[in-house]
């Protein structure tokens, strides 16, 4: 069996996000935002905008061999581009559907970080033990939310509550990477929240 966990938040899918991304036999489906809970009916909170300005681009389902992990949803700001994800503030939510330790999400965050970009053993050793600190371990129905700081870093949300801070703006670049990057692992999701038409 080849899984694949990756943590990304991050930006960070009731995840809000974080980020474990499945791959392998992984199917992501587009939906139009707002979206809604698992009973079909649209909630305050999924419509109501994580950030001040930003609006909602996509969402995705990542599934493995039928069975779904998590949902994903993607805000960003005006003006926003695809090619240029890093550009200006955004937020990741991911809604689990299993349960998974803090630990093993930003083990696999910095390994999907190393194909968006290259960094030291260092910084990731110090990246992966700052993320473990500031991300919980979730259960099923956990939101996990990641809102992207241009210059600044990433902060994580759970269930609507500040629970961290990674104040690196390298770090949160390469994290948002892991779902928004045209190297991330999963480009069925990517596309997906970014709202992209089929290649």
């Amino acid at each position: 069996m080849n899984i694949k966990m990756i943590a990304g938040c991050a930006l960070l899918a009731g995840v809000t996000t974080t980020f474990y991304l499945y791959s392998g036999a992984a199917v992501a489906s587009a939906a139009a935002m707002p979206a809604t809970t698992s009973a079909g009916t649209a909630t305050a909170a999924d419509t109501q905008a994580p950030m001040a300005g930003l609006q909602g681009r996509g969402q995705g389902v990542l599934r493995f061999w039928g069975l779904a992990i998590y949902e994903a949803r993607l805000w960003v700001s005006p003006g926003f581009a695809a090619q240029d994800y890093a550009a200006l503030p955004l937020a990741l939510e991911l809604t689990y559907q299993r349960a998974f330790t803090a630990q093993a999400i930003a083990q696999r965050s910095i390994e999907e970080m190393r194909r968006v970009g290259n960094f030291s053993p260092e910084q990731g050793a110090r990246w992966q033990q700052a993320l473990q600190a500031t991300l919980p371990d979730v259960q099923p129905g956990d939101r996990l939310m990641g809102l992207y700081r241009p210059g600044a870093g990433a902060v994580f949300q759970m269930q609507g509550r500040t629970v961290g801070e990674v104040a690196d703006a390298e770090f949160a670049r390469l994290f948002f990477g892991i779902w928004l990057s045209p190297r991330t692992s999963e480009p069925q999701l990517r596309q997906a929240l970014l709202a992209l038409p089929a290649p």
